[in-house]
């Protein structure tokens, strides 16, 4: 069996960071392994209150996966702080990690903030070069990029800026405030759209953890970075259409909406 890590936050609401990857991962087939880098008190209506963990624990964490079951794939998620960044960098450097998905998280779906400024520096300059493919949404790139976002053509210009910078493949996602749901791959200096269609569901909750990790489970397969980035969109999508409808605010995917078998019957 193929094998994931995700080094990431931990929503205790469930529906983001690790466990929305590590039930991503499963559901595409790989074995998911995880690296806390911070807990979060936090449901669908907030978070309300961030435990980072320490540089030393962090380590430990990865060097236990790495020195008995080495992935196959890496996701990064929510890193809070610059000296995790580094710590991260470090160790998946030393043991030559690949198939490297970066989501920057930024902002939660709630709003909140994730993700300290100096933080954001350090990832572009540490993991990005490392990466086989960044996935910012429209805020995260505008960020990154320091271009407005308004159209199909920023998206273009905003997604080569963060590439060319970083020598690294960029999905930059569609959906925030543009028309429609389509992502854009920018790779080796060519574009590539992947159509999407929108779907009317307010529960939007871990959409960017899942969709990353969905795409490090594929490449950990095999599969190329195009066709990861269909199928995980693909999951995505079939995930938000189940309309699961859980907790007061933007609830979480049904990740589990094609899970079959005598154990996952409900009577």
């Amino acid at each position: 069996m193929k094998t994931a890590l995700s080094i990431a936050g931990s929503d205790s609401s469930g529906g983001a960071g690790i466990q929305a990857d590590i039930k991503t991962m499963t559901m595409n087939g790989v074995y998911g392994m995880s690296a806390i880098t911070a807990l979060t008190a936090q449901n669908t209506m907030g978070v309300s209150g961030i435990l980072e963990v320490t540089p030393d624990f962090l380590q430990a964490q990865i060097d236990a996966v790495f020195t008995d079951i080495s992935p196959d794939a890496v996701k990064v998620g929510m890193i809070p702080s610059a000296e995790l960044v580094e710590v991260i960098a470090q160790r998946l450097r030393a043991y030559g990690a690949g198939n490297l998905v970066v989501d920057p998280v930024m902002v939660a779906t709630s709003g909140s903030i994730l993700m300290k400024t100096e933080a954001v520096s350090a990832l572009v300059r540490e993991l990005f070069p490392l990466a086989a493919l960044v996935t910012p949404n429209i805020p995260e790139a505008q960020v990154l990029s320091g271009m407005d976002i308004q159209s199909r053509e920023d998206m273009e210009k905003a997604a080569k800026a963060i590439g060319d910078q970083a020598g690294c493949a960029v999905l930059l996602k569609g959906g925030h405030g543009l028309a429609d749901a389509d992502d854009l791959l920018y790779q080796n200096g060519r574009w590539h759209w992947f159509g999407g269609k929108r779907i009317s569901n307010p529960n939007t909750h871990g959409t960017g953890c899942t969709l990353s990790s969905a795409i490090a489970a594929n490449l950990a397969k095999g599969f190329s970075l195009e066709l990861s980035v269909q199928r995980g969109k693909d999951y995505v999508s079939r995930a938000l259409a189940a309309m699961l409808d859980l907790g007061k605010g933007s609830g979480p995917l049904n990740h589990f909406f094609d899970l079959t078998g005598q154990f996952a019957t409900e009577n």
